[in-house]
């Protein structure tokens, strides 16, 4: 499994809940809010000020099988 930036956070957060604590840890709190049901995370990286390669990069080594 991998995920883009074009991908809506609500997606991202159903496929893989581990990844919560990885989303809080840039700011990112209200993650059952309507803006995670429409938001990409590109758009999200930017609104908090946080790189979407950098942070696209993390969560994709996180969630890649071992």
């Amino acid at each position: 499994m991998s995920f883009t930036k074009d991908m809506i956070i609500a997606d991202i957060l159903e496929k893989a809940p581990e990844t919560v604590p990885m989303f809080k840890s840039i700011g990112m709190h209200c993650l059952g809010c309507a803006m995670a049901s429409g938001e990409t995370l590109e758009q999200a990286c930017a609104v908090h000020g946080v790189d979407a390669d950098a942070f696209l990069e993390t969560l994709n080594s996180v969630v890649a099988p071992q």
